[in-house]
């Protein structure tokens, strides 16, 4: 539950474009679809599917460390990891149990016997979308769990996409299409007051000394 009185002192705080911002953004905001990737090495990989994250609307990103244990990338995140909430995982099994826990069905984003074109994915089911390492793809844990596989489709001689950008057409055009959807996608009223305050205090400096002072107060 959010405390409502210091979520308004911490506003009070903000200009008046930087909360009707936040405003704005959060209409655009959903947690019907999040993302997970897969041991990445390459870590401006990571940090750049973040940055997609923030800018269509995916508040939730998975990361799993399990081999490869990084950092983001703050300057290929371009501030994007103020905005979207970031879970890290040791093992895929944590990973996958965390996301199923939710209510997501398990997408595997990889070429397979299976497989849907990107186009043809049915948007209805709130979805995580995992996305594999730059070399070997998706673990089998991951493959053997899907509930279903999704790839972008290709006509020239390249048979695979950098990952970021493999991320980032296929967060553009679930999200296009999930706006324009009758589907109630939206954030619920909780979730944006706890978005407000997470915001907040992620855009004002000296947080902690600001807090310390009105919690000494009430």
């Amino acid at each position: 539950m959010v405390d409502l009185e210091y979520l308004s002192f911490l506003e009070n705080i903000l200009t008046e474009s930087r909360k009707e911002k936040f405003l704005k953004v959060l209409q655009n905001r959903t947690n019907h679809f999040t993302v997970a990737i897969e041991d990445v090495f390459q870590l401006h990989n990571t940090s750049a599917v973040m940055r997609s994250c923030e800018v269509f609307g995916i508040q939730e990103l998975h990361v799993v460390e399990e081999k490869y244990g990084k950092s983001i990338d703050k300057e290929i995140a371009m501030g994007a990891q103020k905005w979207v909430d970031v879970y890290r995982f040791e093992s895929i099994s944590d990973c996958l149990q965390n996301v199923k826990a939710k209510g997501y069905q398990i997408i595997a984003t990889t070429p397979h016997d299976n497989d849907c074109l990107l186009d043809d994915f049915d948007i209805s089911k709130p979805s995580a979308l995992f996305f594999g390492t730059e070399k070997n793809g998706l673990s089998q844990e991951v493959l053997s769990t899907a509930d279903g596989f999704l790839k972008i489709p290709m006509v020239g001689f390249t048979e695979s996409l950098n990952l970021s950008v493999s991320a980032a057409i296929i967060i553009q055009n679930i999200m296009e299409r999930l706006r324009k959807s009758d589907i109630n996608w939206q954030l619920s009223p909780s979730e944006m007051l706890e978005k407000r305050l997470d915001w907040a205090r992620n855009s004002i400096k000296d947080i902690e000394r600001i807090e310390a002072r009105y919690f000494e107060g009430v």
